[in-house]
């Protein structure tokens, strides 16, 4: 397959920049596999899709605000910390790369200075920071990890807070990613006390949403595309009511890829394990799907492990059909856009 095969045209003016004033007002398109049927509808019409007894399995990982700026040579450079290689050493993505130079000094805040420790490709850089809490000083001075696509002013102290509730599910607990399982964003407390007055149980995971997410695919061919790994925990509570429901066939539905790669990744010898792991799984047209029953997920950017994992599911010239019909009817895409039931 080519990586080609899953592009689509999308107008610029339907990248949502900001979320609607109320998460449930979404849009869901919901998509019947077996009928080839596209239907239009609400998110919060999503207990209508559900029955007793069906389980629904939530992204519980919380969104780390890992976006900030600090000055290298007294020249400003944005930088998105990445990841916690050991204690005080972190990977980080920073543009404009070129400032940041071996063995030169960063400052971030009176509390927090680095030192580049390590030279990595495409604006990767390694820093060491000999004092300060990096978690505890990103709490006060980081900005919610947005994609590039949703665009805002630099700095943009307005803005801030509002991304840093809004880009994050009411349901998130443990902090650990670098960006939002956004299916979970059009969740409301009342959405899910909906669903559990009808029976349906919620169950949680937790996947660090990390760069896998995001990593652009570089190679022609589908095949030749290598994920990098994001560590995941499954609790034995979550196991043990996601074995029962296959053993019972009831469905299972993901909210979101995160969930879909925990699940599947998880699955062994035909039942779920339990504990936390690292996965590097790349799911695409041709995987044997054997956890995951339905799915709810966003609309994906074109040539995305995301859309591929979503053909998987789906089937991609139904994936690819359903998006066309999306953008003709306006659906607001990506992160802070709309979202699709795979039945």
């Amino acid at each position: 397959m080519l990586v080609s095969d899953f592009n689509y045209n999308l107008p610029p003016e339907l990248i949502a920049q900001r979320p609607l004033p109320r998460r449930d007002d979404s849009r869901m398109m919901v998509l019947r596999r077996r009928e080839s049927e596209i239907i239009h509808a609400r998110f919060k019409d999503l207990p209508q899709y559900l029955g007793p007894g069906d389980v629904l399995v939530l992204n519980a990982i919380k969104v780390i605000p890992a976006k900030t700026w600090g000055k290298a040579d007294r020249r400003e450079v944005e930088f998105l910390f990445l990841e916690e290689k050991q204690k005080g050493l972190w990977e980080v993505l920073c543009r404009p790369a070129k400032r940041v130079k071996a063995g030169g000094k960063i400052f971030f805040s009176p509390g927090l200075e680095g030192e580049v420790a390590g030279m990595g490709p495409r604006g990767k850089r390694l820093l060491r920071f000999s004092s300060g809490d990096v978690s505890k000083e990103l709490q006060e001075i980081g900005y919610a990890p947005l994609p590039p696509y949703i665009k805002r002013g630099k700095k943009d102290p307005g803005l801030r807070e509002f991304d840093l509730k809004r880009y994050q599910t009411v349901f998130a607990r443990r902090e650990g990613a670098i960006a939002a399982p956004t299916a979970g964003l059009h969740f409301t407390p009342e959405t899910m006390a909906s669903l559990r007055e009808k029976g349906v149980l919620i169950m949680t995971v937790n996947l660090e949403v990390g760069q896998a997410t995001f990593q652009p695919v570089e190679a022609e061919r589908v095949e030749d595309h290598r994920m990098l790994s994001e560590e995941y925990s499954i609790g034995a509570s979550a196991a043990r009511s996601i074995n029962q429901a296959k053993k019972e066939s009831r469905p299972v539905t993901a909210v979101g890829t995160t969930v879909v790669r925990a699940l599947e990744s998880a699955w062994r010898d035909g039942r779920l394990r339990s504990g936390s792991r690292s996965t590097d799984i790349f799911i695409h047209p041709g995987f044997k799907f054997q956890a995951v029953d339905r799915l709810l997920t966003n609309f994906h950017l074109p040539k995305s492990t995301l859309l591929m994992l979503v053909s998987g599911f789906a089937g991609r010239d139904l994936v690819l059909k359903a998006y066309s019909e999306a953008v003709r009817e306006r659906y607001r895409f990506f992160s802070y856009g709309d979202c699709m039931l795979i039945l």
